[in-house]
């Protein structure tokens, strides 16, 4: 699961996200699975209910609202989302006025389930139709359940100032496109999330410039494929209005980092059929954005990605990683990988290993298959890779990619890198931790730093993903 380009991995999945607030009225707990976009989703809907005399709390048994932000990606996060409603029923039974609500990629698909078979919930509301949440939860008041999981061809929520919920103060999330247009055979993201559409680009500037001038010193730019964001300008190339500029996703970037130099740029998650030479060239012209790309592969096979319905061969993939190295010489790579997707042969999966050798990815978030339903797969493929079979592979891959990625990160050691200070160290309260323009995690004494600084440390030592150093007056590489 990935954060942005930080990894959300199992570990914080359900994380609460909490705003500090002295509202007068109802408490809110809100907790959200899954990925970036469902974290960022969180922060609009936490805007939508502060408008409606909600402010957030910590604990649970506090709460007159609970609500759970959803992912419907693999069937575990399904299973832990189960596994916490059920938790709620003894609030339930000390404060019969609680309501709680189901949001997000699950909503759809288990409404009639969780409402009326398990009456898990009161409440449930898809991606599209948060606007609607203070009219919902009032119908649940008075007495009656409440559904609304339509889908949009508009919503993008652009005008919605998102209440920040990541107490950091130093990193946020700016979303620039909801849905996808992709019909990637095992992937349920257009079902529960609609089709593709492209926010204004002018409120995506402003955002980014309203958190600069609120001492945010990094935006990571989401959607669900980055690489097709458009505005103005139809998917048959058709220009809208010819008073207004056509902006494609190298132009928004551009735009996005000339609002102030200080202010680092990361985007998620790209689509290798869509990224084209322009966004490298941009991404290469400016300090600011960073030299860091996500690019999901999830396999290696051409065959492969054919049953998958990626929409490229592998010869097309490492085509765009050969221009990315030439344009971006100093740029990191990240991947996604899926383990025995249905019909993976042997030597399939050798194809996997081998991209992963040919590349040197820095990171990489491995899975293996999960079935979801109303997906392409589940209607036309058997999902007949025995379970052992898809662990021993995603070990294989695990394994790979571990060397992979220490190999990458060694790379770095000995040089002096600009480091975005995040904050202290979870494990030494002594020492800060920040990253690199490559993703790289840093970890360093404390000194004179404080989080939202850029400082320049001169890496000594490194762990399989982590770097160490010390703060230094030396000029910065990168």
């Amino acid at each position: 699961m990935r954060l942005g380009d930080k990894t959300i991995d199992e570990s914080r999945q359900g994380e609460a996200l909490i705003v500090d607030s002295n509202g007068k009225g109802k408490k809110l707990f809100l907790e959200s699975y899954g990925c970036a976009m469902n974290f960022s989703d969180s922060e609009i809907i936490a805007s939508i209910l502060a408008e409606d005399g909600y402010s957030t709390t910590k604990e649970e048994k506090e709460a007159d609202l609970i609500l759970i932000n959803t992912c419907s990606i693999r069937e575990k996060a399904e299973e832990r989302v189960r596994n916490r409603l059920n938790s709620f029923k003894k609030y339930k039974r000390h404060n019969p006025s609680l309501v709680v609500g189901m949001l997000g990629c699950m909503a759809e698909r288990l409404k009639d389930k969780l409402l009326e078979e398990e009456k898990l919930v009161d409440l449930v509301v898809g991606p599209d139709a948060y606007r609607d949440l203070p009219g919902l939860i009032q119908k649940v008041e008075a007495g009656q359940k409440s559904v609304n999981v339509l889908l949009s061809r508009e919503e993008t929520y652009a005008e919605i100032s998102p209440v920040r919920l990541d107490n950091s103060g130093v990193t946020a999330f700016i979303s620039i496109m909801r849905g996808c247009d992709n019909m990637c055979s095992f992937c349920v993201v257009p079902f529960t999330r609609g089709r593709e559409r492209s926010r204004d680009p002018q409120s995506i500037v402003a955002e980014a410039q309203d958190l600069y001038n609120k001492g945010y010193r990094e935006v990571t730019l989401l959607g669900q494929n980055v690489d097709s964001y458009k505005w103005n300008i139809d998917k048959k190339g058709v220009v809208k209005d010819e008073n207004k500029p056509v902006v494609r996703f190298a132009e928004l970037l551009e735009m996005v980092a000339k609002v102030n130099p200080k202010l680092r740029v990361r985007f998620s998650t790209s689509h290798p059929k869509d990224m084209i030479d322009d966004v490298l060239y941009t991404i290469a012209k400016y300090d600011n954005l960073c030299k860091y790309i996500h690019l999901p592969v999830q396999s290696g096979s051409s065959s492969m990605l054919k049953r998958m319905n990626r929409g490229y061969t592998r010869e097309w993939y490492m085509d765009r990683i050969s221009a990315i190295k030439r344009i971006i010489p100093d740029c990191e790579l990240s991947t996604d990988i899926i383990a025995g997707f249905c019909g993976e042969t042997e030597e399939e999966h050798k194809d996997t290993l081998s991209l992963l050798d040919e590349v040197g990815f820095i990171m990489a978030y491995h899975f293996k298959y999960s079935e979801r339903p109303r997906t392409l797969a589940e209607r036309k493929y058997e999902d007949d890779i025995p379970e052992d079979v898809k662990a021993a592979r995603l070990t294989e891959i695990i394994a790979i990619q571990r060397k992979q990625a220490a190999s990458r990160t060694k790379t770095h050691v000995g040089r002096v890198l600009k480091v975005l200070v995040e904050g202290p160290s979870k494990k030494n309260p002594e020492e800060y931790c920040g990253r690199t323009t490559h993703n790289s995690m840093v970890i360093f004494p404390k000194e004179h730093a404080e989080a939202g600084m850029y400082v320049n440390v001169k890496t000594h030592d490194c762990t399989t993903n982590t770097l160490l150093g010390t703060i230094t007056t030396q000029e910065a590489e990168a």
